[in-house]
């Protein structure tokens, strides 16, 4: 541990055991973007400027909030060229690891990719899905100082596996800053074009096209509450990922594993932003304290140090209770976005836990991992969304059709059974139109017979 000591920080208790357990959990973890009139005003008049002008109305505004006035979306255009570039002058490390990365996520999610299918059932009738890919997709990512190469891979990555044809990323450059590592991992990852805009304007462009943006059918990627807000309001005009809420992590300790670990990676989640949380349960009371004072050790070390002190002291929380079993009750009840079980034998506890984005098992894996090359995706549900929400992935970006053909005679078989479901909701010309065919074929097959 380090040397240097601070009591900055100051965590949260809570005991499963307690009378009023339940409502203080919920309290805790609860979130909700707070209600902002003024900011749902300015992100749609933005929405509206840049669905009916265009280009100018994204030229105006990056100038404005980005403090990067140009003459046309020309300028805000990078080319292939500049893409490639940035990738053959990074650091040779970086572009090992994200090489490294793109093909561990690529591997992965080839795992994922859906086929079509199709059978023939006892009337003769087909049945199937047909599964197609989007034809185009737009990926949002933080730019300038708040850059996320990370990002690109596993957005972009689950696309390409998918079979997209188009992928437009959008990435805001302040003040001209173009952020090459940014740019390298859109070239590893396989973006097809790049977009130096950001904020509502981006997401206005490519839900609705402009004369250089075209539309696009989904947009994925995380953002300000400016782009959160466009995404919410742009929803049904063009297909999102998610809505997510701040970055979560839930740790499950037997109080077996160094406290110094446990406490980087709940700094690790509380590092993102203010309202980041972080969580562990544990039944044992002594090794909640080994990792406070771990964390106390540790805090003055990090960079974010700020940051994660104003996270850890207004939404992290220590939780003791009786047992394991108890904790994966308790985890159920959170849904985390994710779950770290520093045990021994995770897997046996697999069959416990209903709701997790993603599930780190034993000492040895971090969530920080995950976050960059495991292989799954790092894009999350959060906010208890775990309950009925999954990771983004190559199914995302692939929709499905059904398949339904009947032969002459099926038609008569299942036509039978659609009529008079149809006339028992009243809806008389879904009856005739389906005994019409039945109707057809017992005249063919009496004649036939005659």
């Amino acid at each position: 541990m380090s040397n240097t000591s601070t009591q900055s920080l100051s965590v949260r208790r809570l005991c499963a055991d307690s009378s009023d357990f339940a409502e203080e959990l919920a309290a805790l973890t609860a979130w909700s973007a707070v209600a902002d009139e003024a900011l749902d005003k300015t992100v749609r008049d933005i929405l509206q400027c840049v669905r009916t002008q265009g280009d100018s109305a994204v030229v105006e505004f990056t100038a404005k909030f980005d403090r990067f006035p140009v003459a046309s979306m020309a300028e805000l255009t990078i080319s292939r060229e500049t893409i490639q570039q940035a990738l053959a002058d990074i650091d040779p490390a970086i572009r090992q690891a994200l090489e490294q990365a793109a093909q561990r996520i690529d591997t992965f999610h080839q795992c994922q990719k859906q086929a079509s299918w199709q059978y023939t059932d006892e009337t003769g009738t087909l049945l199937g899905q047909k599964v197609t890919p989007l034809q185009r997709v737009g990926i949002y990512v933080p730019g300038g100082k708040a850059a996320y190469p990370s990002s690109v891979l596993m957005n972009a990555i689950p696309a390409k596996v998918a079979g997209v044809k188009q992928i437009i990323m959008v990435t805001p450059t302040p003040a001209g800053e173009v952020n090459q590592t940014v740019l390298a991992a859109a070239a590893v990852a396989g973006v097809d074009t790049i977009f130096s805009i950001g904020g509502a304007q981006a997401v206005a462009a490519l839900a609705y096209g402009t004369e250089s943006i075209p539309r696009v059918d989904k947009i994925v990627g995380p953002g300000n509450r400016f782009v959160a807000c466009a995404k919410k309001m742009v929803f049904g005009d063009v297909g999102l990922d998610m809505l997510a809420g701040p970055s979560e992590i839930l740790v499950i300790c037997d109080g077996k594993t160094d406290p110094d670990w446990i406490a980087m990676d709940l700094f690790s989640q509380a590092e993102h932003d203010e309202d980041a949380q972080a969580l562990l349960i544990s039944p044992d009371q002594d090794f909640l304290d080994a990792v406070e004072a771990s964390m106390n050790q540790l805090l003055p070390s990090l960079e974010r140090r700020d940051i994660i002190e104003r996270s850890i002291n207004s939404r992290a929380a220590f939780i003791l209770v009786d047992d394991l079993a108890q904790a994966m009750t308790v985890s159920n009840a959170i849904a985390p976005e994710h779950l770290e079980l520093s045990i021994d034998n995770p897997e046996q506890w697999l069959d416990a836990i209903d709701h997790a984005g993603a599930i780190f098992m034993g000492r040895h894996t971090p969530e920080a991992v995950g976050d960059y090359c495991a292989g799954p995706n790092h894009v999350l549900p959060t906010s208890t969304t775990a309950r009925f929400a999954s990771p983004l992935g190559v199914y995302d970006f692939q929709k499905r059709s059904s398949l339904i053909q009947c032969s002459a005679q099926s038609s008569a078989n299942i036509g039978q059974i659609a009529s008079v479901l149809a006339r028992s909701e009243s809806l008389t010309a879904h009856a005739r139109s389906a005994e019409f065919r039945v109707a057809a074929e017992e005249l063919r097959t009496t004649k036939k017979k005659s």
